[in-house]
């Protein structure tokens, strides 16, 4: 039987094996949930044993665990690593879902839970395609390498250090594919070429020992809460720029033929804010806002915590607060200058009747791929094949941060082909999966194996 037979008779199955996997609650951000992590880590890996694949559970010191296997009996043929997560984001806030966050739950051809998409679904597609090669044709088309990290959605901090420093050797491969993305459109086949890389901080200040009453000191003691106002303001300035020393100093254009391209993209600015449910799109004057999104560097405040923020009013000056504050980098950027110039300029901002500690909770640099390189060629082909179309090549805001390493450790480039949509409320309440792509993402893999493999 052909794999792609064998994934089209199999599909009910599939989709059976995707919602016990997505019901694991692996919330790898919250420490209340580290057992379920682990129980989605052995879970992956027993299921790529069953599979054929020889495969072991990699402990992180402090973190979450690694699923690694790998299938190693073609001789002569290149190898391929393919990498996911099976980590998922908090739920929070519950009352907006619509139905509980781990009970998958189709409605119409979507599939709504946490992880869904993001990344459970689209690993799990390349799973079952390896799956049709080997109990299709009895074998796959070459050799491959599997790793599932357990601390994605968290900066990726164990994998990153692991492939430094005792990992290289055991995923060297010739090429890498990576789903954990989405198409720009419906029907339009999307490759990745470009990802920002990210520096998340947690700045917290710290005023009185103690809460105060605020009529009885008010006035008379800093305010961390107050304080914190200020130096966030401080971080950017009226025209959207961020104030950092020399944080744009690094910062390159894209090439008129790339931005071309994304000018030549089914995007209408109006309907984008229409979306997102707001009357503009602020950021750094002079780009628009593919621009913003892709190729240049932001700051976000990401949470402020601190003060009384229950029902009703305490009046209160609180003894410290605390905020999470991301940068999103581009190319030439690098991850650990632009935190020390952040730390320099948040204590520059600070009052001085305040303590400030600055911390670094993760950091990435940024990575472009040539898509002209063969195993990207050959996902274009496989996508005008299956897809019916060109693919469109962009790059995408957010960060996978292992693929920085592939590209500056193992030295290979990888393939980003998502098979999720705009849609799909990652990270958000109502997460979802459109199910046609989760079959139509088997059968790309299974066909790019067969082109990759030959």
């Amino acid at each position: 039987m052909s794999a792609r037979s064998y994934a089209q008779d199999n599909r009910a199955r599939f989709l059976g094996e995707l919602k016990t996997l997505v019901r694991i609650p692996s919330i790898s951000a919250m420490p209340a949930h580290r057992d379920d992590v682990r129980r989605g880590a052995e879970w992956l890996l027993g299921h790529l044993r069953s599979l054929g694949f020889d495969g072991e559970i990699i402990p992180i010191d402090g973190g979450h665990p690694m699923v690694y296997a790998e299938w190693m009996r073609a001789a002569g043929r290149p190898t391929v690593l393919f990498y996911g997560h099976y980590d998922v984001q908090p739920v929070d806030p519950l009352e907006e879902w619509t139905s509980p966050p781990f009970e998958p739950t189709e409605r119409g051809d979507n599939l709504y839970a946490r992880g869904a998409s993001d990344d459970k679904g689209q690993v799990f597609a390349v799973v079952k395609a390896l799956e049709s090669h080997l109990r299709g044709e009895g074998r796959l088309p070459l050799n491959v390498k599997v790793l599932i990290e357990g601390e994605e959605e968290i900066g990726s901090p164990g994998i990153n250090r692991w492939i430094e420093r005792q990992g290289k050797k055991k995923v060297a491969c010739d090429f890498a594919w990576v789903s954990d993305g989405q198409l720009f459109a419906p029907e339009l086949p999307t490759i990745v070429t470009g990802l920002r890389g990210l520096c998340y901080t947690e700045v917290e200040v710290r005023g009185p020992s103690h809460d105060l009453h605020s009529g009885q000191h008010g006035g008379a003691t800093p305010n961390p809460i107050n304080a914190l106002s200020t130096i966030i303001a401080g971080l950017k300035d009226k025209r959207g720029r961020v104030t950092l020393p020399r944080f744009y100093a690094p910062v390159k254009e894209p090439a008129s033929e790339e931005k071309a391209s994304w000018e030549r993209l089914p995007f209408n600015e109006e309907a984008y804010l229409k979306e997102l449910g707001i009357p503009a799109s602020p950021g750094e004057a002079g780009h628009g806002i593919l621009e913003r999104r892709w190729s240049r560097p932001t700051l976000d405040a990401n949470g402020i915590i601190g003060g009384w923020t229950g029902a009703g009013p305490k009046t209160v000056i609180p003894a410290k607060a605390m905020a999470k504050i991301s940068m999103r980098l581009v190319p030439e950027q690098r991850a650990k200058n632009v935190f020390k110039a952040f730390e320099k300029r948040v204590r520059k901002l600070a009052p001085e009747a305040v303590e400030v500690d600055v911390r670094l909770l993760s950091g990435s640099d940024a990575v472009v791929i040539d898509p002209a390189a063969p195993p990207i060629k050959a996902a274009a082909a496989v996508a005008r094949e299956l897809w019916g179309k060109d693919p469109v090549y962009i790059r995408e805001g957010g960060s996978v941060p292992v693929v920085t390493q592939f590209s500056r450790i193992l030295k290979v480039p990888t393939v980003l082909f998502g098979f999720g949509l705009p849609d799909d409320n990652l990270h958000a309440p109502n997460e979802k999966y459109y199910l046609p792509y989760f079959y139509r993402g088997i059968d790309t893999v299974i066909a790019w194996l067969e082109r990759v493999g030959g």
